[in-house]
């Protein structure tokens, strides 16, 4: 298996080190994939502490940061994750490697199930909103004008789907946490820092 802290530590040749690239390389993430990645991280976080609290204490008036740029929000993230999904497939063959071991590949392919759901979940949204009898106007101005008659299985995907996948969502992040603190206190490996950066260096 190969030593992933020595290959943290191994600069690029004409790399200075310490610097981070822009795009990402066999060692750790660059600029782009971390603005990205931190940037989904706390939108996402919103989205749910908001979802989490309406379904805690219904509709309360003190909830309304929450839950009025729910859309807005979502429709942000939704194009996020697309241009992340499109720089990753970009940058495919010069991201840090899972590794080919049994570990790997399950890092690998939770890390797939986590795009497919992640994107699902907006995009389903924005299919009901699409087929719903309401104007789509997150931003002030209409995105999707509305449907009259409504199309069914469009608001019906969206009320079937929706939700139940946001929930996967959060348990598919919250095991994706979990995996990395066993990288990070059992393995040591510098999983962390490829994406945080406190102390990976571009390589």
């Amino acid at each position: 298996m190969t030593d992933t802290r020595q290959v943290i530590q191994t600069p690029v040749r004409g790399q200075a080190a310490g610097s981070l690239p822009f795009r990402d390389t066999h060692a750790v993430y660059g600029r782009m994939s971390r603005v990205l990645h931190w940037t989904i991280a706390v939108l996402v976080l919103y989205q749910f502490v908001g979802m989490g609290l309406r379904l805690l204490f219904d509709k309360q008036p003190w909830l309304s940061p929450f839950v009025a740029y729910h859309q807005p929000v979502g429709t942000i993230l939704f194009l996020l994750i697309v241009v992340r999904a499109l720089w990753a497939l970009s940058n495919r063959n010069n991201r840090p490697a899972h590794g080919h071991h049994f570990w790997g590949r399950a890092a690998s392919l939770g890390h797939a199930v986590l795009y497919v759901v992640m994107l699902a979940v907006p995009t389903i949204a924005l299919i009901r909103a699409y087929g719903n009898n309401r104007d789509f106007a997150p931003f002030g101005f209409t995105i999707f004008p509305a449907q009259e008659p409504p199309i069914g299985w469009m608001v019906n995907l969206g009320g079937l789907l929706h939700g139940e996948l946001g929930w996967l969502l959060s348990i598919l992040i919250a095991g994706h946490i979990v995996m990395v603190g066993v990288h990070e206190a059992m393995w040591r490996d510098g999983t962390l820092a490829r994406m945080l950066g406190r102390k990976g260096r571009a390589g």
